[in-house]
C-alpha cells in the first residue's frame, strides 16, 4: 500500500490516509482480509505521528472499511457491496457538482448544462 501525504493540503493528514485507503479498497487494490501496515510502521514510513495513523484507522473501522484484531493488526473488512456503491456514488456526485458549477461559472444556463450532460450520457451508452 502506497500512501502519499500532501503537507500543503487543507485536508487533514488522517483524512488523506482514509481517502487513499478507501480508494484502494474501492478499486480492488486492497482486498477483503488483507492486512494494512501497522500503525507504527505506517507512521514511520510517512514520517507522521502514530496518533494520526491511529485516528485514520479508527475512523476507517468506524465506517466499516477495516477491522482491527488486537495483537494481530488492522485488516480490510468483508465489505458490504452497498457501502462500496454508496462511496462510488458520493465520488460521482462530487465530480458532477464540480462540472455543473464550472458550467454555470462559464456562463452556461442550468438547461445548457443539463443538455450537455444528457448528450454525454447518450454518447457513453451508445458506445457500450
Amino acid at each position: 500500500m502506497h500512501i502519499i501525504i500532501n503537507n500543503t493540503s487543507m485536508v487533514p493528514i488522517y483524512e488523506q490516509i482514509m481517502d487513499q485507503v478507501k480508494k484502494a479498497i474501492m478499486e480492488g487494490d486492497l482486498t477483503e482480509g488483507q492486512v494494512l501496515p501497522s500503525v507504527r510502521n505506517l507512521s514511520k514510513e510517512l514520517k507522521i505521528s502514530a496518533l494520526t495513523v491511529k485516528k485514520a484507522y479508527d475512523n476507517l473501522e468506524q465506517e466499516g472499511f477495516t477491522v482491527t484484531v488486537h495483537g494481530k493488526g488492522t485488516f480490510v473488512a468483508e465489505t458490504c457491496q452497498e457501502q462500496l456503491m454508496e462511496e462510488r456514488k458520493k465520488d460521482v456526485e462530487r465530480a458532477l457538482e464540480q462540472a455543473a458549477s464550472k458550467g454555470l461559472r462559464s456562463g452556461l444556463s442550468a438547461e445548457d448544462v443539463r443538455s450537455l450532460f444528457e448528450i454525454i450520457m447518450e454518447d457513453i451508452y451508445a458506445e457500450n
